[in-house]
């Protein structure tokens, strides 16, 4: 059976500051790469997935060494068009304690968003996939963007390549005109598996729970399952066509402190995870990417239900251990920490 997944989205050049320091604090800034569904399809290709990024990058010498750097983690980007004025970028400042991190974006006419819809040949992309992956950080970038990503979908579907999204609501990039909830219902059709947090849910879908505020009982640490129970139903009732949703939460404690967990349901079953204390963060950034990419990982290689929701929120956990966007841990680093193994003793 062939798991090979195609993911498609925007990398983008990140600029941060060194450790928790504010922005040029001293006149420094640690250049590396990430983007959502690059930051997906790294995961995969560590777990030995074939995985391919597909995107628009712009010619010239950084666009070329993000290409290498994907390359160099086992990221095929062949499907990769050179076209453009210009690559997207993000400045990131880590937070600590109660400060919290800040994200700056500065992304407007990059060379995926500016892209015509008819540049990338879907058919010929997803050919021998088994699996599609999108953002719908994707979707907020342009409306051409949102074209390529919702025609992508529905050659997916109508290829019988599944196709999995995360909703990812991003209020600083919905500016070209367009509703977050409007858009991402032409998507939805198309997805088999979805995946938020709270959020996400009421702000990318406009779904939520009457009377209550699932975010600000998050973050005092006041998770009711059931709640989440219902809130995947009424996900999963709005879009027929979704198989499973599943929801991270996150308690903040503060910004190097969080607990972290997960729910998945498949309409007949919901799950919640067991929930990790993830303290001394070092980047929370590409986080909910790791799950996602554990998401799939599981349900493209038969793990059964409870082991790809625990497998999903272990590779999530331990990507709050490792800097940049990339979570650089291996398949057997995750199933040893699904499995139980969390003291972080040394590993001789």
């Amino acid at each position: 059976m062939s798991h090979r997944v195609v993911t498609f989205g925007e990398v983008m050049l990140r600029l941060k500051p060194p450790g928790f320091e504010r922005f040029l604090q001293s006149p420094v800034l640690e250049a590396t790469f990430g983007g959502g569904e690059a930051n997906v399809a790294s995961s995969l290709a560590r777990f030995g997935l074939d995985v391919s990024f597909v995107s628009v990058l712009p010619p010239g010498p950084i666009a070329d060494v993000c290409i290498a750097h994907l390359r160099g983690v086992g990221i095929d980007t062949a499907n990769i068009v050179r076209a453009g004025n210009r690559m997207g970028i993000y400045f990131l400042e880590a937070g600590a304690n109660q400060r919290p991190s800040v994200v700056i974006y500065d992304r407007d006419h990059s060379a995926l968003a500016d892209a015509e819809p008819d540049v990338l040949e879907w058919r010929s992309i997803l050919q021998g996939a088994a699996w599609f992956h999108v953002t719908g950080i994707t979707l907020a970038l342009s409306s051409n963007a949102a074209q390529m990503a919702i025609q992508a979908a529905q050659i997916a579907r109508e290829m019988g390549v599944t196709v999995s999204c995360d909703y990812n609501f991003r209020k600083n990039l919905w500016r070209y005109g367009k509703k977050a909830p409007e858009v991402m219902a032409q998507l939805l059709p198309y997805v088999d598996v979805g995946m938020a947090n709270e959020e996400d849910c009421q702000k990318a879908l406009g779904i939520e729970l009457e009377s209550t505020d699932l975010m600000t009982e998050v973050e005092r640490g006041d998770v009711n399952a059931s709640k989440y129970e219902a809130l995947c139903a009424r996900v999963l009732a709005a879009f027929p066509g979704l198989r499973y949703q599943a929801i991270t939460l996150r308690t903040s404690c503060s910004a190097t402190t969080n607990v972290w967990r997960a729910c998945l349901s498949d309409r007949h079953n919901f799950l919640l995870s067991r929930d990790y204390l993830v303290s001394d963060i070092v980047d929370r950034v590409g986080t909910g990417d790791a799950f996602a990419a554990g998401l799939i990982f599981g349900l493209s290689t038969g793990m059964d239900l409870a082991e790809t929701l625990e497998f999903a929120v272990a590779a999530s956990c331990l990507k709050h251990s490792i800097p940049g966007d990339f979570n650089l841990c291996s398949l057997e680093e995750v199933k040893r920490l699904a499995s139980g193994e969390s003291s972080g003793r040394v590993q001789r």
